[in-house]
């Protein structure tokens, strides 16, 4: 039972609450607040707001929209609920790897209740949590989840709160825990009411998707509590283990505690109250450490950032692609760079933006897990012309590559759905947009952002378009065709290795060694008493290596690596082998 309803609209003269088929009025309190106290509403009954007798709106903490963003809020009651899984005491994130999917395309049905039933498919490829892309409100019955516009809510077509909560405590049961992405920068296109109840939005500048939250302006301290109260509903309420904030160069805020501080200042103290690690993973475009530095040394605190550095590097080396922001990671020493450096752009000049980019990273004291990295993921595949894998230009010894990298190398490695067996689905950029005037516009928008990478607008997939979603669903049948099997296969011996070798999550920096060959086109990565050697180029090379033995490779052709002889190692085109 819900004892009161109330609602935050500080310009308002009168707000009503729809109740059932009841209107009832509520009364102005402190700091624009409206309410109607001792009033008790049950679990599972639908109402919304009238402000100033337009609406009904739904709520804006709404935790229910079984009728879609524009209908009424229901109540659900989550107070006091326990996980099922009472021993689970959580993951930390130095050591782990994440695995990013998306509910809606991960598996045919879409579901919390059908991805549950693929975890012990991730638990055999190591993965210690599964980062779920955006599952909140929006608009339509499909879409990336970029486009929320109710943050509390959770989408109905997934399963709605009660399916996410399954699926949180399944995860936990299989060992794995869970990290939401959320977006606190923007607001999707439609559905978007917050602005009839206050100023959520500003009026300042905006950014690429639109107004920006009001973070620094006039009662910017309830809009801050609105997502800082968001982001501790995820992690106490449904028991998520962190979160992964989105695009955070995007937050305009101007105070002197900056947003980003103020919300790890308030997940560390609810992990100490629920005696579990609590993770903040940042998403930014800024190569700026000060994210990932502790607040006792003058950060924000936040555990880990993407490093879209590492991306970079390793795609270009294996594509040979340079078009667009890939043009400075042409040579094979930017990857080099990256591996013992963290960032590639650290105060350097950026072709793509036309200016210096970036700040160096503390090896000293910067522990390498910090840093996030995969070699897919939802933008880089998604945000591509027609959404293509690295699977549809690469062979598999080049995928091998790049799994070893990303499994191996010095940071934190992020998985992308399918990328275990070499999916061949492509992961499109879809939407459904109820309105055809946004459909087009979004579409239009599309071909638009494609213009500086040089790729062709005429095979840009429409998002509106069924199929585009369709398209982009895994094929889970491909795991009994040979070749796929092969790469997850050795994606399972890597996630061993990883486990079995405490060099491969060792933290310092320091520790890292790299060899390369630019003409040559190979690389040896070392860590401790193990050796990654790499060979991109598509000719059998003679690599320098220190002795050992092979303790797991991959080629392209399943062809045996060459035996040790004079300090060199005969190393098959296209292939990976690990030497310990």
């Amino acid at each position: 039972m819900t004892d009161g309803i109330r609602v935050w609209a500080p310009s308002a003269s009168r707000v009503d609450l729809r109740l059932g088929t009841d209107t009832l009025e509520l009364t102005r309190v402190e700091d624009g607040w409206w309410e109607r106290p001792g009033l008790a509403v049950a679990p599972g009954t639908d109402y919304g707001f009238l402000v100033d007798g337009g609406g009904p709106f739904p709520d804006p903490r709404s935790r229910r929209q079984p009728d879609g963003v524009h209908g009424l809020s229901r109540t659900v009651d989550l107070t006091g609920k326990e996980p099922s899984d009472v021993t689970w005491t959580g993951r930390q994130l130095p050591g782990s790897v994440i695995y990013e999917l998306h509910i809606g395309t991960f598996t045919p049905e879409g579901t919390f209740d059908a991805a549950a039933k693929k975890l012990g498919h991730l638990a055999s490829i190591g993965v210690d949590f599964v980062e779920i892309l955006p599952v909140n409100a929006f608009n339509g019955t499909h879409n990336w989840g970029y486009d929320g516009v109710l943050w509390y809510a959770v989408h109905e077509g997934y399963g709605g709160p009660d399916g996410y909560r399954r699926f949180v405590d399944a995860c936990h049961a299989a060992g794995i825990g869970v990290i939401q992405d959320v977006v606190y920068n923007h607001l999707g296109p439609s559905g978007n009411y917050l602005p009839k109840f206050g100023p959520y939005l500003t009026d300042g500048p905006g950014n690429t998707w639109g107004s920006s939250l009001n973070l620094d302006g006039e009662h910017s301290d309830t809009v801050r509590r609105y997502i800082l109260d968001n982001a501790l509903m995820w992690l106490r309420d449904y028991g998520v283990d962190g979160l992964r904030l989105d695009a955070v160069h995007a937050l305009v805020d101007s105070r002197a505690t900056h947003l980003l501080e103020e919300l790890a200042s308030e997940v560390a103290a609810l992990s100490a109250a629920v005696r579990r690690p609590l993770t903040l993973i940042a998403e930014s475009d800024l190569n700026d450490p000060t994210l990932i530095t502790p607040r006792e040394a003058n950060g924000y605190g936040l555990d880990g950032q993407w490093s879209d550095d590492f991306h970079h590097a390793v795609h270009v080396a294996l594509t040979g692609e340079v078009s667009g922001y890939y043009a400075d990671f042409e040579p094979l020493g930017a990857l080099e760079k990256v591996l013992t450096r963290g960032f590639f752009h650290d105060g350097t000049y950026s072709s793509f933006r036309a200016r210096d980019h970036g700040r160096p990273i503390d090896t000293e004291r910067m522990p390498t897990w910090r840093l996030v990295v995969a070699n897919q993921n939802h933008d880089q595949i998604g945000n591509r012309a027609i959404g293509d894998r690295l699977s549809a230009q690469l062979d598999a010894g080049q995928l091998a590559i790049a799994a070893a990298l990303t499994l191996l190398g010095p940071f934190t490695p992020m998985l992308f759905m399918g990328e275990e067996w070499g999916a061949s689905t492509p992961w499109q950029f879809f939407t459904s947009h109820p309105e055809p005037e946004l459909g087009k516009a979004t579409a239009e928008g599309r071909i638009a952002e494609f213009a500086r990478m040089g790729w062709d607008p005429d095979v840009v997939p429409d998002p509106q378009d069924p199929s585009t979603f369709e398209n982009s669903k895994l094929d889970w049948n491909e795991l009994e065709q040979a070749e796929h099997e092969r790469v997850l296969a050795f994606y399972r011996a890597l996630a061993d290795l990883r486990r079995q070798r405490p060099e491969f999550t060792d933290p310092r920096f320091g520790r890292i060694r790299v060899t390369f060959d630019e003409a040559e086109r190979w690389l040896v990565l070392r860590r401790g008493g193990t050796a990654v050697v790499l060979n991109f180029s598509a000719t059998e090379r003679a690599v320098p290596v220190p002795d050992g033995s092979a303790l797991l490779s991959f080629a392209a052709t399943g062809e045996d690596v060459g035996a040790l002889t004079d300090g060199s190692l005969r190393v098959p085109a296209h292939s990976v082998v690990v030497l310990g």
